[in-house]
């Protein structure tokens, strides 16, 4: 199992595992709370930052977005917890296309990789400004690879922008288990009210981090 199994469960980013560590955007401060603020492709992808947390990992390449961030002093070999942002740049002019369906490929892609160990919870659709969204959490009980075996679950957001799709993902390690994991909803709900507020801003010319004209929310 390659070291990115979140990523490679998503087929069409699965090509970016093998790439080397870029400069990665910085969250800022602003005011109580830091705030990671980010263009990716056609829009500003904002949401809060959890502390802790260092970015580690940027690539933009054929069509695709990843930007990786993991506890101080882990890597992206050797992690315990990852937040991950991904795009894909013109995959909402798809009509077949939708937040649901692109969650449940996901969720898919995980099951193929631990069928017995596999589970999901829908934390449900929501509406991100103007934008269609929805969350979940997936979870293999039993992953095996360089890292050893392991449990690796995630909360996954998927958020269909004005032309392109994102995602915003929390996941992390635990103890292996032959038997799917209970996937406490307290824990994932509530880490899903840590990365908010969430939105998605138009990008405006000329203007520089730390994009300002995010900060007001969801456009």
């Amino acid at each position: 199992m390659q070291k990115r199994f979140i990523l490679t469960a998503l087929g069409s980013l699965s090509s970016l595992c093998s790439l080397a560590s870029a400069q990665a955007v910085m969250p800022v401060s602003t005011g109580s709370e830091l705030r990671a603020i980010m263009p990716v492709f056609s829009q500003l992808l904002a949401f809060s930052y959890p502390k802790g947390f260092v970015p580690v990992f940027e690539q933009a390449k054929n069509g695709s977005y990843i930007q990786e961030s993991v506890l101080k002093g882990e890597s992206v070999q050797r992690w315990s917890q990852m937040i991950t942002v991904t795009g894909a740049r013109g995959l909402a002019s798809n009509p077949e296309q939708s937040p649901l369906r692109f969650a449940s490929e996901l969720a898919a892609g995980f099951r193929d990789a631990c069928p017995d160990s596999f589970a999901v919870k829908d934390l449900g659709e929501f509406k991100l400004g103007r934008h269609d969204a929805f969350s979940a959490v997936i979870s293999c009980g039993y992953v095996n690879g360089p890292a050893g075996a392991r449990s690796e679950s995630a909360l996954v957001i998927v958020i269909k922008g004005r032309q392109d799709y994102y995602t915003l993902q929390w996941a992390e390690r635990g103890r292996p288990s032959q038997q799917p994991l209970s996937l406490d909803d307290a824990k994932w709900s509530g880490r899903l009210k840590q990365l908010a507020p969430l939105a998605l801003c138009p990008i405006v010319p000329g203007e520089a981090a730390p994009y300002p004209s995010c900060s007001a929310g969801p456009s």
